[in-house]
C-alpha cells in the first residue's frame, strides 16, 4: 500500500509517465423483441428476455496526473490479452518514455511472465524493462485509480445492452474522446501518513522490547 501511495505523491514526469491499470468484462447482450421507441407520455421500453452474444474484457489503462485514458476491448482478459495492452502502452503510446511507471492489481495474470507467453523472449525482455510495475496489495484494489475510471465508464457507458463486441468498441471510443477531451483527472489526497492514522489497524503490532 505504502508503495502506491509513494507513487502517487510524485510530480508528473513525461519520460516515466504514471498509468494505472484495470480490467473488467462487459456481457455482450442482444435483443431477442425489436424495443419499443419512446413516445408522447411513455418511455422507451425493451422486452425481458435477451440473447447472450458472450462476454468481452475491458481494460482501462489511466493517466490520473493528465486526464487520459486509453479502453482496449478485447475478446478475453488471458495472460496474452494482458501482455499485448503492455505492448500498445509501451510502443504506441508512450514511444519515447524512459520507462511507463505503471500500477496495477496482482492478478495471476499481471506481471512480466505475462509477456513471455505473448512474445518472443528478447521481446518480452526488452517490454518487460520498459514497465516499473508496482501492485496493489491484497483486498487493495480501491488503491489502483482505473477502478475509478472504470465506475465511471460503467455508469455512463455500459447500461445498455449492446448486441455485438463491435457496438461495444465503438461507444466505449466515443466516451473515452469525451473524457480525453475534457481532461478529467483525479485528485488523490489519500497519503501514507493518512494510511498510517486511519488503517493503523492493518500494521503489524510491534512487541515492547
Amino acid at each position: 500500500m505504502e508503495d502506491v501511495l509513494e507513487v502517487y505523491a510524485r510530480p508528473y514526469d513525461a519520460a516515466r509517465p504514471l498509468v494505472c491499470l484495470d480490467e473488467a468484462a462487459k456481457q455482450i447482450l442482444g435483443e431477442t423483441r425489436e424495443p419499443l421507441p419512446m413516445g408522447p407520455g411513455q418511455v422507451a421500453r425493451v422486452d425481458s428476455e435477451y440473447a447472450r452474444h458472450g462476454t468481452a474484457a475491458l481494460f482501462m489503462a489511466f493517466e490520473p496526473l493528465v486526464g487520459m485514458r486509453r479502453v482496449f476491448v478485447r475478446e478475453r482478459r488471458t495472460a496474452v490479452d494482458f501482455a499485448q495492452v503492455i505492448r500498445c502502452l509501451v510502443e504506441e503510446a508512450f514511444p519515447k518514455a524512459a520507462k511507463v511507471v505503471l500500477v496495477l492489481d496482482n492478478l495471476n495474470t499481471h506481471g512480466p511472465h505475462s509477456l513471455y507467453e505473448a512474445f518472443e523472449p528478447a521481446t518480452a525482455r526488452r517490454l518487460a524493462e520498459k514497465i516499473e510495475w508496482h501492485f496493489t496489495p491484497r483486498h487493495g484494489s480501491w488503491l489502483n485509480m482505473a477502478e475509478i475510471e472504470l465506475s465511471v465508464l460503467a455508469r455512463q457507458c455500459l447500461g445498455e445492452r449492446m448486441g455485438s463486441r463491435e457496438r461495444l468498441a465503438s461507444e466505449v471510443a466515443a466516451w473515452q474522446e469525451r473524457r480525453n477531451a475534457a481532461r478529467l483527472r483525479v485528485d488523490w489526497q489519500f497519503t501514507t501518513a493518512d494510511a498510517r492514522v486511519k488503517l493503523k489497524r492493518l500494521y503489524p503490532k510491534l512487541l515492547a522490547s
